[in-house]
């Protein structure tokens, strides 16, 4: 087990709220971290169909058996007991009495919101960071390596190998997940719209194409791309636009949050694969976004991330707006800075500071080589210093 970022802000959420809620995709950490950052309180999960049926059947029995309080685990198995552990927590507000976990964001999210609106502190637990990765002692060390093997823990907690176990969670998540979120009835032909999807990270999303390719209609293309990120496997990053008055291109950018599992969608079976993949470029970008993603996230916090383009053909692939100004980041991933990756972040830069001139603009390139320095106005950052920069 490794340290996660996340803890220090749980146990600071566990003495302002007498409940907290973490959630994330399955087999992100979330039970262990949970467990290990409250080891004193009891722990019951409701994935076995017996423990969930008692939890549905006499929630008021069940939460009896905690009244020390619990972590109570996959609670989105049993969205009738938040209703009475409102009632439970109202009698007895004491801090810290019960952590929840849960992997389904949207059924889960409805729930908390109608039942423990007010009462409950929520955070989400992602695949480790970059930051966090290499704190397994068996983990990558080349930037191939470090994309094609991805982030999720169990992979290097149990030394299996990436290929092998995206197999498997693969499989998992449609046969489990996406049953039970969508009533699909081909899951082959969501396998292979998960595939596409995945050919499609880093770029704007058609969903009109989308569809088209997966055989399936606009509208069920926008409802499956739904489930991946209820399911935290993908987020979609809206156009940004601030003050500008550009032609701006709105389509939104589709990123997944892991990048073994788009190799693994991808077809790629090994890390030097990919060092000469057509994909290679949409998958390092990939990778910066959901790192600077995850970093955001396990400081406690809401990413405002973006991109940004217009009819001109200017792009940037990432705009993060923290409360003090904005960044503009460009992904490359290639070992050498040429003279044009500077160029987009700066232009952009130009038209912000021209509109809003108070604002504070910070440019930096990220790319696959190793040395970290400035050109212009640009911090140039090597791809392992990703984590060492705040976004």
């Amino acid at each position: 087990m490794i340290e996660r970022d996340l803890a220090d802000h749980l146990r600071e959420l566990s003495r302002l709220y007498s409940v907290v809620t973490v959630t994330g995709p399955r087999q992100s950490g979330k039970t262990t971290l949970c467990r290990a950052t409250f080891p004193r309180l009891s722990y019951v999960t409701l994935e076995p169909l017996d423990v969930r049926e008692a939890a549905i059947q006499d929630p008021r029995g069940f939460l009896a058996e905690h009244q020390d309080g619990a972590i109570i685990d996959e609670v989105q198995r049993a969205p009738e007991l938040l209703s009475y552990l409102q009632a439970e927590i109202d009698e007895r507000p004491a801090p810290g009495r019960f952590i929840l976990t849960g992997s389904q964001h949207l059924g889960l999210s409805a729930q908390i919101s109608q039942s423990l609106a007010g009462r409950t502190g929520i955070l989400e637990l992602l695949p480790p960071s970059w930051r966090e990765l290499q704190r397994f002692d068996n983990a990558p060390k080349d930037l191939f390596e470090v994309l094609w093997a991805g982030a999720y823990p169990r992979i290097f907690d149990r030394s299996i190998p990436p290929h092998q176990w995206l197999a498997d969670y693969v499989a998992t998540y449609v046969q489990r997940d996406v049953r039970q979120l969508l009533r699909v009835g081909d899951l082959r032909t969501f396998t292979d719209f998960l595939r596409l999807c995945a050919g499609r990270t880093a770029a704007e999303i058609n969903l009109s194409a989308l569809g088209g390719d997966a055989g399936v209609s606009h509208n069920t293309a926008r409802a499956w791309l739904s489930v991946l990120e209820a399911s935290y496997l993908a987020i979609r990053l809206p156009a940004w636009h601030s003050n500008i008055k550009k032609q701006i291109v709105r389509a939104p950018k589709l990123h997944f949050l892991d990048t073994g599992l788009v190799c693994y969608l991808l077809g790629i079976r090994e890390a030097e694969q990919l060092r000469h993949h057509p994909s290679r470029g949409a998958v390092f970008e990939t990778w910066v976004a959901s790192e600077v993603y995850k970093q955001i996230v396990h400081r406690g916090e809401r990413p405002r991330l973006f991109h940004y383009r217009d009819a001109k053909g200017l792009e940037v692939d990432l705009v993060v707006e923290p409360s003090d100004g904005v960044i503009l980041a460009e992904a490359k991933s290639g070992a050498t800075v040429a003279g044009d990756f500077m160029r987009p972040v700066e232009r952009l830069a130009d038209l912000v500071r021209r509109r809003e001139k108070a604002r504070d603009v910070t440019t930096r390139v990220v790319y696959g080589g190793d040395a970290a320095h400035t050109r212009l106005q640009t911090a140039i950052v090597p791809w392992a210093a990703v984590d060492r920069v705040k976004w």
